[in-house]
């Protein structure tokens, strides 16, 4: 999802008509992969705080910094970095410019133990003194943060779309589980509290994909907002991490183990109300439009 779906876009949008033919195709073979560096290890959600610098010197730029939680970190072979081009100037100082792995002064550091997602890296990654050709700055100078702020509509429509998939997917399994557990001499689907909650889950994830699927058609038209993807990852990316904690509860001890779908789901969950802007910056961004 990251590659082709976030990583790719920015190149497709912003790129030169050089870049798109110089990255683009081996992205789509898989012979380049791609990853997008914004956090670092002094802020998050907060993308106007980096202090990663990329300073113009003649004809290339100087970059220096450090980047972590990077997926497809360790694995990249390009990688859009978030800079300061004009650190004096904030948000208008923000550009976006591609390295590529190899460049002298970019170095991977130690794939990072997650909690979760154990099949997708994340690293750390470090830049120094690295020379980045003046053909390597994606878009306009100064343009960054207006282009990440229109990208990230997208990345948290693809978050609440897995969230509301998550939620399908480890319900169904769940209404398998409680067909067959007994419990009292009879299946624990037939006690009022399982039926309840599960009635509960099955109506609030129904609500989740009505809304997801509007946001998408909203988004294949050009037609969604800032605020209402704000809307959708918090919703639905809340609603995940809940019902899959009371989905393993309906497991008993059984869901706590790694071989049932619901404990995998259960440690993949948490991340999704912190990447691409916590939950607590969403309801930021939901207040700004009517406060």
């Amino acid at each position: 999802m990251l590659h082709s779906e976030i990583v790719a876009p920015y190149i497709f949008k912003y790129g030169s008509d050089e870049q798109k033919s110089r990255w683009l195709p081996k992205m789509a073979t898989g012979e380049l992969i791609g990853a997008i560096a914004m956090t670092e290890p002094g802020t998050g959600s907060d993308l106007q705080a980096i202090k990663t610098t990329c300073i113009k010197d003649g004809d290339n730029y100087i970059l220096n910094g450090q980047k972590v939680f990077i997926t497809n970190g360790y694995m990249c072979d390009l990688v859009v970095v978030v800079v300061k081009t004009d650190p004096e100037q904030g948000a208008s100082g923000t550009s976006l410019v591609v390295v590529e792995a190899g460049m002298e002064g970019f170095t991977k550091g130690r794939k990072l133990k997650k909690v979760g997602l154990k099949a997708q890296d994340t690293s750390e990654l470090f830049f120094e003194n690295v020379i980045i050709p003046k053909e390597n700055l994606l878009g306009q100078e100064g343009m960054g943060f207006a282009y990440l702020m229109s990208e990230l509509v997208q990345e948290r429509l693809l978050i609440a779309m897995g969230a509301v998939s998550a939620c399908e997917r480890i319900l169904h399994h769940t209404i398998e589980y409680v067909k067959n557990r007994e419990a009292f001499g009879r299946p624990i689907s037939k006690f009022q509290n399982t039926r309840f909650k599960l009635a509960e889950l099955a109506t609030e994830t129904k609500i989740g994909r009505t809304f997801v699927d509007d946001c998408l058609t909203k988004h294949m038209k050009k037609e969604l907002d800032v605020t209402t993807a704000a809307m959708a990852k918090l919703w639905t990316t809340d609603l995940q991490v809940k019902l899959v904690d009371e989905c393993l509860q309906l497991h008993g001890g059984y869901g706590y183990m790694l071989e049932y779908p619901v404990a995998k789901a259960f440690v993949d969950s948490r991340i999704q109300k912190i990447y691409g802007g916590t939950n607590e910056i969403m309801k930021e961004l939901i207040s700004r439009s009517f406060l």
